[in-house]
């Protein structure tokens, strides 16, 4: 990924390790090197992708089973259960692939997928550390909650093409209620984007460097406010509880998968967990620093950055600024995972609504909030200058903070390629 190496990206580092190997023009080379890169990063988002999901279906039935005077998962995998949810898998996938009658069977099979790939499109331009990002976008924040809301594209489609009108209804449900849901989180959103003045995730982590005092948490007590706004409707748009209203068993069957069966029920999960850790990240990014600790510890970590250059043969290659890069990407998916913690505490923790009173919830109360909270968040500095003369109550002001990081211009391996291949 994009700053695992200190001077060169992997599609320059892959084209200088094609160029050795064979000869090929310049043009061809750069094409092929960009395709290794592409196929790396998506084995890398892909097992991410995968891999959370393992866990946190783990973590739910533990936490489950603690909140209920149980013990949850014991006996696969030793006495904490960890392969318990491999065998689960295993067992989905050996099922039968039952399609109904009167389901439209083209849409019926398409529609999982187009759940999963939308949820797993947002991994692309979330960045996992500084500089580790599949797709380094300047519009990142908005791609991501574009890329989020097609989900519901999948579910309505799964419904529709079951030729069931349970299914029917839980689609309809979940369309509601996930569309309801996103304007309150994008109002929610632009909060720290607008206090950034940015929508590159990159920059955002960046400002929020140094101490806990930092993080756009604590910038104003109406950021304040909106991170918990924020967390609520993000918790309803990906379908948890008490806002699992298309899963309402009582009421619905099983909501829009209600004619699904083995692996294609099983993705549709994948998905929903998947999504639940790409907004966890998405709030860590926007008011809980980022990759940053808090603590400083990072700051004496990136002291590392630039060190071990021309590493064994990979020219270009820092240990250093690697072993950073993955401190940093370890806080930030430790405090994404926190985040998913709550939002399983809390599935367990409260009933669930009535669909009357989700969509009450999101229209009456959590749309107007939001706004608010946006208005006396612009209003906030301006409120600050006319008062005390500043736009901060104390310290430096965002921009001032902001550390202007200077590249010292140097030649690519690209073009050291193209001139060797003139």
């Amino acid at each position: 990924m994009n700053g695992s190496f200190a001077a060169i990206t992997l599609q320059e580092f892959l084209a200088g390790l094609v160029n050795s190997v064979v000869s090929v023009d310049a043009q061809t080379l750069m094409v092929i090197a960009f395709l290794l890169a592409a196929f790396v990063h998506a084995g890398l988002l892909l097992g991410l992708f995968a891999g959370l999901p393992v866990f946190y279906i783990w973590l739910e039935r533990k936490v489950a089973g603690r909140i209920q005077d149980r013990l949850g998962p014991t006996r696969v995998g030793g006495s904490f259960g960890w392969l318990q949810t491999i065998a689960d898998g295993i067992k989905l996938i050996q099922k039968e692939d039952l399609i109904p009658a009167e389901a439209d069977s083209l849409i019926f099979r398409m529609s999982p997928y187009l759940a999963t790939i939308a949820s797993f499109a947002a991994f692309m331009v979330l960045p996992i550390a500084d500089g580790w990002v599949a797709v380094s976008a300047e519009c990142g924040a908005f791609l991501i909650l574009a890329l989020m809301s097609l989900e519901v594209l999948g579910i309505i489609l799964a419904g529709y093409s079951s030729g069931s009108k349970w299914a029917l209804f839980g689609a309809m449900r979940e369309a509601a209620q996930m569309v309801s849901y996103e304007i309150p989180m994008a109002i929610c959103a632009l909060i720290p984007l607008l206090i950034a003045g940015s929508l590159n995730f990159q920059v955002i982590g960046r400002m929020q460097s140094g101490g806990i005092w930092n993080w756009f948490i604590f910038h104003d007590p109406f950021v304040f406010l909106a991170f918990f706004c924020y967390f609520t409707v993000a918790t309803a748009s990906v379908k948890r509880a008490p806002f699992d209203l298309a899963e309402a068993e009582s009421e619905l069957v099983a909501g829009f998968h209600t004619e699904y069966s083995g692996f294609r029920w099983s993705i549709f999960f994948l998905a929903e967990y998947s999504s639940m850790f790409a907004v966890s990240a998405v709030a860590a990014l926007l008011f809980l620093g980022g990759w940053h600790d808090g603590l400083m510890i990072d700051g004496m970590v990136d002291r590392l950055r630039g060190m071990g250059v021309g590493f064994l043969w990979i020219d270009g290659f820092s240990v250093g600024t690697y072993l950073a890069n993955l401190f940093g990407a370890a806080v930030l998916i430790t405090k994404a995972c926190v985040l998913v913690f709550v939002q399983i505490w809390v599935r367990w923790t409260l009933p669930r609504l009535r669909i009357d009173q989700v969509m009450t919830t999101c229209l009456k109360y959590l749309v107007p909030i939001s706004c608010f909270l946006f208005l006396m968040a612009v209003l906030w500095p301006l409120l600050l200058a006319s008062t005390m003369k500043r736009t901060v109550p104390f310290g430096q002001a965002l921009g001032e903070k902001t550390v202007q990081r200077v590249v010292v211009p140097s030649v690519s391996v690209a073009s050291q390629v193209k001139e060797v291949t003139r």
